[in-house]
């Protein structure tokens, strides 16, 4: 669990913020304007990635950046009015206030990484990257392989016992079949 971060830190992140990036929307330099001036609602101020999870939010843009210039989040609804989100944020003081900052290298910016905090509200399947979705087909293709493999050496054994020529000559084809296709298959190869 990370520290909460000080309202003097946020204050001081926006002031460097607004004076380093210009905005796309004039009435974002308002609400950080009006944060920056207002302790208590700082407070309850956490910056995050993908804000748009968040029961209450704000994304701002810069004018480097491609992304949306504004959108307010409240219980699920999103509206692009800047004016309808300062009242909400003057009104609501003492509810948290989740904002995302879009501008250019955001990601590698040491400033914003100092007041950025972990999201809470993002799903646990939203971070899945696509090498975690290729190792979960690889496990899932291998542990079906080991099951139907399994499930042939049983029935092998059993024609064996059973002395069951013709049944253990197709069982023994469609084990190497199987073994071939596994082989075909570099990430999934025995090991």
């Amino acid at each position: 669990m990370q520290a909460p971060v000080s309202v003097k830190d946020k204050k001081k992140f926006l002031q460097w913020f607004l004076n380093h990036y210009q905005l796309k929307k004039r009435e974002s330099v308002w609400i950080l304007n009006y944060l920056i001036n207002h302790h208590e609602i700082l407070e309850n101020v956490h910056f995050v990635h993908d804000a748009k999870f968040c029961l209450r939010s704000v994304i701002i843009t810069s004018q480097c950046s491609k992304e949306v210039p504004f959108r307010f989040y409240k219980n699920h609804l999103v509206t692009t009015d800047a004016e309808k989100a300062f009242h909400d944020i003057r009104l609501n003081q003492h509810e948290s206030l989740y904002i995302q900052l879009n501008f250019n290298n955001a990601n590698q910016n040491h400033m914003y990484a100092a007041v950025l905090e972990e999201n809470p509200f993002v799903p646990d399947e939203y971070m899945i990257t696509q090498q975690d979705k290729e190792n979960a087909t690889i496990l899932l293709e291998r542990s079906l392989y080991d099951f139907q493999k399994k499930q042939l050496l049983d029935q092998i054994d059993r024609t064996l016992d059973e002395d069951n020529r013709e049944e253990f000559n197709r069982l023994v084809k469609e084990l190497r079949i199987l073994e071939a296709k596994m082989l075909s298959q570099p990430s999934l190869q025995e090991q």
